[in-house]
């Protein structure tokens, strides 16, 4: 059946205008995205189909675009819409850490590097550089590294945050082992980092580990 023959009250779009977007399932979500469904499924059916083939929203928004046009129906449109969505989110993200007072929201901080460095099957060690009421700088990823380690250089943290005139930083890089437990090596080189930027009056307020759909915090387990 289309989507079109459904009851107004169960379609999508007219349920996300009178509840929210919340109330939908994700397969509701992305099939508002994609528009329209194939001559065998409707948009929904499709969109559930696409969730189960690879594995849930995340896997299926990190797929390239050789393994997205791989399924029925799916194009070069449709990958950009998607990818289109998905770096707006980040973006908007990134501008409310710019405009609020961030590190009072820790929630918010964590949300934003998700969104940046879950989705990533290499280690990136990102720099959340903060003026002096901790409101965004800029953020920038400074090494890459493979799937186990990272070579991070205190010096170039020091360098960027003294060209950046920041007052205190928020270090975070991905665990895509899905292992969010800081190894011997991260608290080797937060240490590092920390004591190199204290000689020039910069403060390190916390460093996250992004693995997944989960967090850890140092400052929060008191490492820093």
């Amino acid at each position: 059946m289309k989507i079109m023959e459904w009851p107004q009250q169960e379609r999508p779009r007219e349920r996300l205008m009178k509840h929210g977007a919340g109330s939908l399932s994700d397969a509701e979500l992305l099939a508002i995205f994609l528009r329209t469904g194939t001559k065998s499924h409707n948009v929904v059916d499709l969109s559930r189909h696409l969730l189960k083939e690879f594995g849930g929203l995340r896997q299926l928004l990190e797929a390239d675009l050789s393994e997205f046009t791989q399924q029925p129906g799916m194009g070069n449109a449709k990958y950009c819409q998607l990818q289109a969505s998905l770096e707006l989110s980040k973006r908007y993200l990134q501008q409310r850490l710019q405009q609020n007072q961030s590190f009072n929201s820790p929630d918010d901080v964590k949300e934003f590097l998700s969104s940046l460095l879950s989705h990533h099957k290499r280690e990136q060690f990102v720099v959340l550089f903060l003026n002096n009421q901790h409101q965004l700088l800029v953020q920038e990823t400074l090494f890459q590294g493979t799937i186990n380690s990272s070579e991070v250089h205190p010096r170039v943290v020091v360098e960027k945050a003294l060209s950046y005139h920041a007052a205190a930083v928020i270090l975070a890089h991905n665990h895509p082992s899905g292992c969010n437990e800081p190894s011997p090596s991260d608290r080797h080189i937060t240490d590092r980092i920390q004591q190199a930027l204290m000689l020039v009056d910069i403060r390190t307020l916390d460093h996250i580990i992004i693995a997944q759909n989960q967090s850890y915090s140092f400052a929060e387990h008191g490492l820093l």
